[in-house]
């Protein structure tokens, strides 16, 4: 079977998932885009009539399309919580500039003497603007409503992040699990959207006013049908888990948990740190979160029992480029300064002081290293020897960190970072491709997420970590020809975790009492 053919077979297999996603996708962008035309419309009218307010409001939509779409969806969830409604408001703001700059430069470009002509006819001023002024700036306007549709295409796969579905579920879902069909099957469908509405669109630009009234009864449907999504009942689910996209889909993830516990929880994927935000604001119930996260603590959570022992270890280890390690054989001596040298309280504290005291990554991984007898002091700037790369959560930055001032402090290599990759498969294949030579890593997502041996290899070795350690070694060498180094020694595995208060409040201290409460 060749690659097409796997496409077409996933695509058949998750065909019901992806319809609902692209149904979620077009809700959340025609929303969007319905209250973005009505407020943008309504400011641009306003300023092209009091042209003293028109730069300070043209400066704040400018401003506000600058913000990255992360940042503003992290923004709004302590005020609107997960799910669609702060995915609309994220989408309506992204929406407004190209339809208020639009609306302004159209108005204000109409031709002065057919103004003068209007009103020497007898109109006022409002009818001068609905009867002239508006349909002649009606294909800018309609430019920039056009505009304003495909650029909420692409943002609103992000929305995937804060449980707001849509195609961003498969995207992040895929990079996460290193699974380039289902990245693909999210992403052709949204770029056949954005190119199908852009051409249905652009075709009502160039036959507005022939339009009017068809446009008139779209507008009344719309209406009607945002009213009629937005007062259906919606079933709450008992609890409500926040999981990234990751662990829904890989081998040791949701699907595993669930069987093995028989879970019956409403599953809201979304990105790990707006996760760690949502379960501390009480919008939703329970996380998969890392044992060694230093928000554990920070945010008062409490780490239930896995009293089945479904999730295996994943012990953390420096992943190299055996080209890079030819090159530079002093790297295994720079190494073994750290290896079994990190314990888990020691990376959880690490992790703490980055998320909670929001000390400085790189002056948190020097200070640890000089506790440790370790130097630390050498920096160095030039031309990079050695690029080390990161996931993008705490511990990654971390300890990527701590690769760089090892490595200048105890070889006379200079180092450069890059850092925050959005997914294992990204930064694995940017390893691949030589862009990346260093990089941690842990066994069990070696194993799992890249490797995906059969069910009777994993059953047999999951839970041994020489074992593990070993597997991923020979295969990695073999396939990829990357190398594992020794771990560092703490296992940061999965854990489900909740607000200490609810747990103490509802007698659940083990993810079997989760279950029968989700009952």
């Amino acid at each position: 079977m060749n690659e097409w053919e796997r496409f077409i077979d996933f695509i058949n297999n998750n065909q019901q998932e992806l319809w609902t996603q692209v149904g979620e996708h077009l809700w959340l962008t025609l929303v969007s885009l319905f209250i973005s035309t009505v407020v943008g419309l309504s400011l641009g009218i306003m300023i092209s009539k009091v042209t003293k307010v028109s730069g300070p409001v043209l400066g704040v939509v400018n401003a506000v399309q600058t913000i990255p779409s992360v940042a503003l969806l992290g923004f709004l969830l302590p005020f609107f919580g997960i799910g669609v409604v702060p995915a609309i408001v994220a989408l309506f703001l992204y929406g407004l500039l190209p339809i208020v700059r639009n609306t302004y430069s159209g108005i204000t470009n109409v031709d002065p003497a057919i103004k003068e002509a209007a009103v020497g006819m007898g109109l006022d001023r409002r009818q001068v603007l609905v009867q002239v002024e508006l349909p002649l700036a009606a294909p800018v306007i309609f430019a920039g409503i056009r505009t304003a549709f495909v650029i909420n295409v692409g943002v609103a796969t992000l929305c995937a992040l804060i449980a707001a579905g849509g195609l961003g579920v498969f995207i992040f879902r895929g990079l996460s699990t290193n699974n380039a069909y289902m990245i693909l099957a999210g992403a052709i469908p949204a770029g056949l959207m954005a190119l199908f509405f852009d051409a249905v669109l652009g075709w009502i630009q160039r036959h507005v006013y022939q339009l009017k009234k068809p446009l008139i009864g779209l507008a009344l449907l719309a209406i009607g049908f945002v009213s009629y999504q937005w007062i259906s009942p919606a079933k709450k689910a008992k609890v409500v888990a926040g999981l990234p996209s990751e662990f829904v889909e890989r081998e040791d993830g949701y699907p595993g948990l669930k069987e093995t516990y028989q879970l019956d929880l409403e599953v809201m994927e979304m990105e790990i740190g707006l996760m760690y935000k949502a379960v501390k604001n009480g919008n939703v119930d329970v996380i998969s979160g890392f044992s060694t996260d230093g928000r554990i603590e920070a945010f008062d959570l409490f780490i239930l029992e896995d009293d089945k022992r479904y999730f295996p270890p994943y012990h953390a280890a420096p992943l190299v480029r055996l080209e890079t390690l030819d090159r530079y054989p002093q790297l295994y001596a720079a190494f073994e300064k750290i290896s079994g040298n990190i314990t888990d309280q020691e990376m959880s504290r690490l992790n703490y002081l980055v998320d909670e005291k929001q000390e400085d990554i790189t002056g948190v991984a020097k200070n640890f290293l000089l506790e440790k007898g370790l130097k630390a002091t050498v920096s160095r700037s030039g031309e990079p020897d050695i690029v080390i790369g990161s996931k993008n959560f705490t511990e990654s930055f971390l300890l990527a960190e701590m690769f760089k001032l090892l490595i200048e402090n105890y070889t006379s290599l200079t180092v450069e970072l890059k850092l925050g990759f959005g997914g294992t498969k990204l930064l694995f294949d940017a390893m691949q491709q030589g862009f990346i030579d260093i990089y941690p890593e842990y066994t069990g997502t070696g194993l799992l997420v890249i490797l995906k041996p059969g069910e009777a290899v994993i059953k047999d070795i999951l839970y041994e970590k020489e074992v593990v350690l070993n597997y991923v070694k020979d295969n990695f060498r073999e396939k990829y020809g990357l190398q594992w180094l020794d771990p560092l020694g703490f296992n940061n595995t999965h854990a489900f975790m909740m607000r200490r208060e609810d747990a103490e409040r509802l007698g659940i201290t083990k993810i079997s009492d989760l279950a029968a409460s989700s009952d």
